[in-house]
């Protein structure tokens, strides 16, 4: 096994998941609930099986396309994604018009 892999994949997912909409569904369910083992339980086995489902599509698209273009595509993506975070929505509607 590669360790390094197994660090690097388990840091990744850890800070990735840290405040995203799945960890906030569980604090949710576990703070209404009467048996915070079946949420833990529940919540992990979800996680396990959306991670094993980017798994295997990464693999089955690796054995497609390129390493290369697929990080290319990849970096494109969240480079959209950021520029569209950090890019201010302009709302022309609510700004009233101001009459001369």
């Amino acid at each position: 096994m590669d360790w390094q892999l197994l660090g690097i994949s388990f840091i990744a997912v850890f800070l990735s998941e840290l405040g995203d909409k799945s960890q906030l569904a569980a604090i949710a369910l576990g703070s209404s609930s009467s048996s915070p083992r079946a949420v833990f339980f529940g919540t992990a086995s979800a996680l396990l099986l959306a991670t094993l489902i980017g798994v295997l599509i990464g693999q089955g698209t690796a054995e497609v396309l390129p390493a290369r273009l697929v990080k290319g595509m990849a970096a494109i993506g969240f480079a959209v994604m950021g520029l569209r975070l950090l890019w201010p929505k302009a709302e022309l509607s609510d700004v009233p018009e101001e009459s001369e």
